[in-house]
């Protein structure tokens, strides 16, 4: 194929992007898939060929099942969550109100927070008898509550951490896609006598489909990709309770030095990603109009 000017000059714009993209991202995901099925090298045990033994072993470890449900769980409790909150948070501030400014602000400062600094602060506020919310239970009659210790209320107190960070990042994109729908609209539908939900149903709601997708997408990737959160806060405990599937990999190469079985959860990860993705793209992608 001849290449004119205009397509070469394309094509080396475009060359410097995928040489990254290459580098960090197929690279990798090739090289982890090749290490996958060889056992981890030892200093008296080099690493050697076992086929798929990785895989076999991981559909018989429970700690790999807990992690998976864990992560499931967490991606149910966060993501719609999050992108509900952000969305009404998004119309509080988009309409003309007092201290619109200082709203929009505080919406946003969870997100700009390192995730290290907004773990020890819940885990302050979670605190048995110390902690707020303790505090209040104890006041309302109830017993102290160690939110972070208990099997039972460990996971959803991680998953209102998840969606207090997230909740404000993902209202800016919604904030811009509502102030991107031209104000002729909202004039049309107040003279034509629609109400305030038929026009947010009819006509915003479709308009930031597009804003909705990309948010979903990121959503998912961050719900399969959380780690420092869990190491700060549980350290998976107790007894797994929070342990996510990236704890899972990240304990498991770093903590035990099993790399090779790490590598094999890691293809499983991005198998779950990918066909997440599919999803997306093959099927709610077609219910999305561009403009």
């Amino acid at each position: 194929m001849i290449l004119n000017r205009q397509s070469a000059a394309g094509f080396a714009y475009l060359a410097p992007a995928a040489l990254l993209m290459a580098l960090f991202t197929y690279y990798p995901a090739i090289v982890t898939a090749f290490h996958s099925v060889f056992s981890t090298g030892k200093s008296n045990r080099p690493s050697k060929f076992i086929g798929m033994s990785n895989y076999t072993y991981m559909f018989d470890d429970p700690i790999f099942w807990k992690s998976l449900i864990n992560n499931i769980w967490f991606a149910i409790g966060t993501i719609p969550t999050s992108i509900g909150i952000a969305l009404v948070m998004a119309l509080w501030v988009n309409r003309k109100i007092a201290g619109r400014p200082f709203l929009r602000m505080a919406y946003f400062t969870p997100t700009i927070l390192p995730m290290v600094a907004v773990a020890n602060i819940w885990i302050y506020l979670y605190a048995p008898q110390i902690g707020p919310f303790s505090m209040v239970a104890s006041a309302l009659g109830f017993d102290h509550v160690n939110f972070l210790g208990d099997q039972s209320t460990a996971l959803p107190a991680i998953i209102v951490v998840g969606v207090w960070k997230e909740a404000g990042f993902f209202m800016i994109f919604y904030l811009a896609a509502l102030q991107s729908i031209p104000p002729s609209l909202a004039d049309a539908a107040a003279i034509e006598g629609a109400s305030r939900w038929y026009f947010f149903r009819r006509v915003v709601f479709p308009l930031i489909l597009p804003t909705t997708m990309f948010i979903l997408i990121n959503a998912i990737v961050n719900a399969f990709r959380m780690v420092d959160q869990v190491i700060v806060m549980t350290q998976g405990g107790p007894d797994n309770a929070t342990a996510l599937l990236l704890f899972y990999i990240y304990q498991t190469s770093f903590y035990y030095w099993d790399t090779s079985y790490a590598a094999a959860l890691s293809v499983v990860l991005l198998a779950i990603l990918a066909a997440l993705a599919f999803v997306q793209f093959g099927i709610l992608e077609k219910r999305v109009h561009y403009r």
